[in-house]
C-alpha cells in the first residue's frame, strides 16, 4: 500500500488517461495521498516526482534510463512477459532504482472493433501509433485487424508521421486523448479529440467525440458524405431552377407564345426555390448513423 500511496499521489498531478485509472484505484483502496514536489510529466515517458521525501519515478524503460535507473535481469524478464500479452507496463522506481512495476490492461471497446472494421471496408488505410512497447501494441494491432503500427513513439514522432504522410500528398485525420497526442491533432488536416480526453487535446482538434467512442468517427463520415450529397443536390437544383426559370421571367417566351409572368408568379417560384432547398436539407435527419 505504500508503494501504490507514493505512484497514486504521483499520478494525481498528471493528465495522462493511464493516470487516472491509477488514482481511481488508489482511491478505491482508500489510500491517503500525500503532496509532490518537483513533479514532472516526461513527454512519451511518464512522470517523476518527490513524495514523502523519496524520488519516485513511473514510466516506461526510456524514462528508467533517462534518470539512470537500474533494472534487473529478473525484474525485466517478468516486464517483457508482461508485455507480450498485450498488456501496458510502467516501472515503479524509488530513488533511482527500479523496484517493481504495475500493468494496466486497456480494454479494446466493441464500439471501437466495429469503427475500425467499418473504416477498413472504405478502405481508409489506418496507422496505429502508440507509446507503448512493440509487444503491446503488436496483441492490439492484431487483434484489430491493423496491419499498420508504430510502437514506442514519442510526441514529435507521431507529429513527424503525421507531416510524412501528408507530404505523400494525403488528406490524415489524426485521433488522440491525450496531451501526447496534441501536436500530432493540431498538424493533421482534421484533428479528432476524445471527449473524454485532456484539454490540451480537444483544443488542438476541429472534431471533439464527446462520448469519446470511436464510432464517433464512422457516423460523422456518414453524415459529412450526406451533408455534400445535399449541398451537390441543392446546387444543382437551383442551377436547373435558374437557368430556366430567369429567360421566363424576362420575357424569352413572349415573342412565341405571348407568356409573361407576373410579379406575383415569379415571387411565388422564387419563395418555392428556397423552400425546396430547405425540404431537401432536412432530409438529413433520416440519414442513419
Amino acid at each position: 500500500n505504500e508503494v501504490l500511496q507514493k505512484i497514486a499521489s504521483l499520478n494525481k498531478y498528471s493528465e495522462h488517461p493511464l493516470a487516472e485509472a491509477i488514482v481511481k484505484y488508489g482511491k478505491e483502496k482508500q489510500i491517503s495521498f500525500s503532496d509532490v514536489n518537483d513533479f514532472t510529466a516526461v513527454a512519451g515517458k511518464g512522470v517523476t516526482g518527490t513524495v514523502d521525501g523519496k524520488k519516485i519515478a513511473l514510466g516506461n524503460k526510456k524514462l528508467m534510463e533517462e534518470i539512470h535507473s537500474a533494472i534487473s535481469v529478473k525484474l525485466d524478464e517478468e516486464v517483457t512477459k508482461e508485455q507480450s500479452s498485450g498488456k501496458t507496463v510502467s516501472y515503479i522506481s524509488i530513488d533511482n532504482k527500479a523496484m517493481g512495476y504495475i500493468t494496466i490492461t486497456d480494454k479494446i471497446k466493441e464500439t471501437s472493433k466495429n469503427a475500425i472494421e467499418e473504416l477498413l471496408k472504405d478502405h481508409i488505410n489506418i496507422i496505429m501509433l502508440t507509446g507503448d512497447n512493440a509487444g503491446t501494441a503488436k496483441v492490439v494491432a492484431d487483434e484489430l485487424h491493423l496491419t499498420g503500427f508504430k510502437a514506442e513513439v514519442l510526441p514529435e514522432d507521431k507529429l513527424n508521421e503525421i507531416k510524412k504522410l501528408q507530404d505523400e500528398g494525403k488528406k490524415v485525420a489524426m485521433a488522440g486523448d491525450g496531451i501526447n497526442d496534441s501536436p500530432a491533432l493540431a498538424q493533421a488536416d482534421i484533428g479528432i479529440a476524445m471527449g473524454t480526453g485532456t484539454d490540451v487535446a480537444i483544443e488542438s482538434s476541429e472534431i471533439t467525440l464527446v462520448k469519446g467512442d470511436l464510432l464517433g468517427i464512422v457516423k460523422a463520415k456518414k453524415l459529412s458524405k450526406g451533408v455534400m450529397r445535399n449541398i451537390h443536390q441543392n446546387l444543382g437544383f437551383a442551377f436547373i431552377y435558374n437557368v430556366l426559370g430567369i429567360p421566363i421571367a424576362a420575357g424569352a417566351l413572349y415573342p412565341i407564345f405571348g407568356i409573361l409572368l407576373s410579379p406575383m408568379i415569379a415571387a411565388l417560384a422564387m419563395s418555392f426555390s428556397s423552400v425546396s432547398v430547405i425540404v431537401n436539407s432536412l432530409r438529413l435527419k433520416n440519414i442513419k448513423l
